[in-house]
């Protein structure tokens, strides 16, 4: 029988201290592959991308990873999603997005197979060319602006609304927030990118794509997959607990993109977009 799999499980550890050592139960953030596949609809079946995840909103995700690889554009694209759950070993951890007839999809467009780690996603040189030629616009230069006190209050309100990594320990998360520091929404996984992956996936299934009036936060460092997911999405401003990389700075500064790093309740460095800062 096929069931469900959790985003937590309990494991039996040595806890050693400095006078003892003895035997107790933790928990640990479940980290599983999840094949995505594409269907069209003259009924052949593509395989898109494996990627390690947390189980959890897995719909979500595979729309998500699918909108931001730019495997999918609108809504109407998809006419159902489904898990395979006719392989007895896999454990609903293979998704299949049908194309409705509406939706454009050149299998040539799959000119590699995505494998994706927890760790770390796609780079390379030809990154930012690659989003240029994917057809990501520049965000809008005027844009909105937020006060650098939302900002400084960001990480905390992050933190304070992750369930699975206070039980773990194990997880990043990705939270959207509207422009007076309220969350929105939140999920979280043992890759960032596949954090942001679900939020980004969410919005696009249920129509709310681009998020022009938003500002990311993540709970790790800003690499060039979480620019570049982000400004698929339409986000203009990114905060980033953590370090950013040269390439993020550099997709940043490349379409107009405010991005924070190292924020804290005490302050926060602005790498590119300083008059999006109040």
């Amino acid at each position: 029988m096929i069931t469900p799999r959790r985003n937590t499980a309990r494991v039996e550890i040595d806890r050693v201290s400095e006078a003892s050592s003895r035997r107790r139960r933790d928990a640990v953030a479940v980290e599983e592959p999840l094949e995505i596949r594409i269907a069209t609809v003259a009924g052949e079946e593509h395989q898109v991308a494996v990627t390690m995840r947390t189980p959890g909103d897995d719909f979500d995700l595979t729309a998500g990873f699918l909108f931001s690889e730019g495997l999918l554009s609108h809504r109407s694209d998809v006419a159902d999603l489904r898990y395979c759950v006719d392989v007895e070993t896999q454990e609903y951890n293979i998704m299949t997005v049908y194309l409705s007839e509406a939706a454009r999809f050149d299998p040539a467009e799959l000119t590699r197979n995505f494998y994706t780690t927890s760790s770390c996603g796609v780079c390379g040189k030809a990154s930012l060319e690659a989003i240029e030629i994917q057809g990501c616009a520049p965000i809008p230069a005027e844009g909105p602006i937020v006060p650098a006190e939302m900002v400084r209050s960001l990480p905390e309100a992050l933190r304070s609304r992750q369930p699975v990594f206070e039980r773990t320990g194990g997880l990043h998360a990705a939270g959207v927030f509207d422009l007076g520091g309220q969350l929105q929404l939140l999920r979280e996984d043992v890759g960032r990118h596949n954090a942001l992956d679900k939020v980004i996936g969410e919005r696009f299934l249920g129509g709310e794509l681009p998020l022009g009036e938003s500002v990311l936060a993540v709970s790790g460092r800003a690499s060039f997959e979480i620019m570049q997911k982000a400004l698929a999405a339409g986000i203009p401003i990114v905060v980033a607990v953590g370090a950013p990389s040269s390439l993020a700075v550099d997709v940043a500064r490349e379409f107009g993109m405010t991005l924070i790093g190292f924020a804290k309740p005490v302050g926060f460095n602005i790498y590119t977009g300083r008059h999006r800062i109040g």
